[in-house]
């Protein structure tokens, strides 16, 4: 008979998340993930398969997380639209100077995963681009209705305003892994409402 799990599955997978997320998949060893989640290599093989499947799910877990307040906030009708993406920005900026070990940002998962591993994980490939489709529809609409109350420029069309707004994120999450200091990541989401303003 089967013994039962003495573990919390979900506490473990927001410990393996913080394990990929601050050292990317491949540097993160089976051993490194047994001592974030306080597993044994047994349970974590039981329980998750392989440290590819619970790298999807964790993964899957910071989507989760990160994606569904950014919507919300894009979404926000209390909010005119380019004050949402100017709080979303804020927002980068807080989340990437919150924890710098090492005078470094640990960045956002999704970008590190883009970076690390673009091309050559055709399943991380199909969450990052579902991810990606998602924010952009946020966005586009965000910028078309700033657009049609004239506070978001109407120079470019919605679409090409929401891929550069979120290639400045991405941006922005990579400078500051890179060492920037906030003065620069701030001028850069500055210098981004500055191009979005009539």
């Amino acid at each position: 008979m089967a013994r039962p799990r003495t573990f919390d599955e979900g506490r473990a997978l927001d410990a393996a998340m913080h394990a990929f997320w601050a050292n990317g998949y491949e540097a993160t060893s089976t051993q490194d993930l047994c001592e974030a989640t306080g597993l044994g290599r047994s349970s974590i093989y039981n329980t998750f398969s392989s440290k590819h499947d619970l790298f999807k799910r964790s993964l899957a877990r910071y989507i989760e997380l990160m994606t569904v307040p950014q919507i919300e906030l894009l979404e926000d009708p209390g909010l005119p639209p380019l004050e949402r993406i100017r709080v979303l920005l804020a927002r980068i900026v807080e989340a990437e100077f919150e924890h710098r070990p090492e005078g470094r940002s640990i960045g956002c998962l999704t970008v590190n995963t883009v970076v690390e591993l673009a091309g050559r994980d055709p399943e991380a490939d199909a969450m990052l681009v579902r991810d990606q489709e998602v924010r952009l529809a946020a966005l586009r609409a965000a910028i078309a209705a700033g657009q049609l109350a004239g506070t978001i420029a109407a120079r470019r069309a919605p679409e090409e305003l929401a891929r550069f707004v979120n290639a400045v994120v991405g941006g922005m999450r990579v400078a500051a892994k890179g060492g920037a200091d906030r003065a620069a990541v701030e001028a850069v989401a500055a210098t981004a409402l500055d191009a979005l303003a009539p």
